[in-house]
């Protein structure tokens, strides 16, 4: 039985196939795979991969694929987008990719939506299926007509009305939007759909964000009540220091990515030996306050008061550190702590 109190929420895992220092990619994407196995005999609810575009710390830019594979790998979990890039894709597309999933794996998958391209306004331009426009917030757009194609809510002239997106007799995979301001918060609850706060890196209020939601929402047939998942960064070990130590990785690659940096994850070793400047510490404690680290009593302590304050109907936990088995030790902690871990 577990030491702490029970949180009363679902647990789940966001992974992005970091490629580490001293690693390749081929490793990044099979630890992705070793992780959602372990998650799942864990007993988390699910497992969402990212897009992102031209970041050699980000091994798979494909959702869609990876989903696919930790199917594949797994027996219980859920597993989908965190999210696909809306921008990037062809609504028609996105479905007929997400509607084979759910055919082989009824049940299990989760079709999670981003506004914003995942990578650099160049790589953004290559990504579209036109390049002799400039790229414009078309997302709501997109959306409408992605919803379209499993509810057939055409208008009576519109050329898309006959077309079918195969398999006909599969549904659509449940649509979560995800955000870090406040604009997919009330999106979502305008649509009546279920909501993922990216508070790892969002720079966003989390508590209007999530309260506004949930005060907001309405009901519709994809979602009769709101559904609100906090993703946070969290490091979990058994001791406090060696939570701090692991976490230093993070550390580093948040200052790296501010001078535009996007490096494979360092080692802790590296993290403990690198030269910060005082500016440099400055800015890392300030964004250690959207990360949560320590050992099983902190996080503990951490989480309950994320639950309480922001209402979260489920808790998505990004651990982006540099060794895949002391993330798989994180998540069996927090496993613990949350009291999801299936009996041996």
């Amino acid at each position: 039985m577990s030491p702490f109190p029970v949180l009363d929420v679902p647990l789940s895992v966001l992974d992005l196939s970091f490629v580490v220092s001293g690693g390749t990619g081929p490793q990044a994407l099979a630890g992705t795979l070793e992780l959602a196995r372990h998650v799942d005999g864990l007993g988390y609810t699910r497992f969402w991969v990212a897009e992102h575009h031209n970041l050699p710390s980000v091994a798979s830019g494909a959702p869609d694929i990876m989903a696919g594979q930790i199917l594949a790998a797994t027996k219980k979990i859920r597993a989908g987008s965190g999210g696909v890039m809306l921008p990037n894709h062809s609504p028609l597309m996105v479905a007929e990719r997400f509607k084979v999933l759910e055919g082989l794996y009824p049940g299990r998958v989760d079709l999670g939506l981003g506004r914003a391209p995942g990578t650099d306004q160049l790589t953004a331009l290559a990504l579209r299926r036109r390049r002799d426009v400039e790229p414009a917030d078309d997302f709501l757009e997109r959306l409408k007509e992605l919803m379209a194609w499993e509810t057939g809510g055409w208008p009576d002239d519109h050329p898309f009305r006959s077309i079918s997106v195969m398999p006909v007799d599969v549904p659509l995979p449940p649509i979560w939007l995800l955000g870090s301001s406040g604009y997919s918060a009330r999106l979502a609850a305008q649509l009546g759909l279920g909501f993922a706060f990216a508070h790892h890196f969002a720079t966003h209020d989390v508590l209007d964000a999530m309260l506004s939601y949930r005060k907001d929402f309405r009901p519709s047939l994809e979602l009769a009540k709101p559904h609100a998942i906090l993703a946070l960064a969290v490091v979990c070990a058994d001791t406090d220091a060696e939570a701090e130590y692991l976490a230093g990785s993070i550390d580093l690659s948040h200052l790296r990515r501010q001078h535009g940096e996007y490096r494979p994850i360092p080692s802790p070793e590296e993290a403990a030996a690198f030269p910060y400047t005082e500016a440099d510490r400055r800015f890392i404690a300030r964004n250690r306050a959207r990360v949560l680290v320590g050992g099983p009593a902190r996080v503990a302590a951490g989480l309950a008061r994320f639950v309480e304050t922001t209402q979260a109907d489920e808790l998505m936990i990004a651990t982006a550190i540099h060794d895949l088995q002391a993330k798989k030790r994180s998540y069996e902690l927090l496993a613990e702590i949350a009291g999801v871990a299936v009996p041996a």
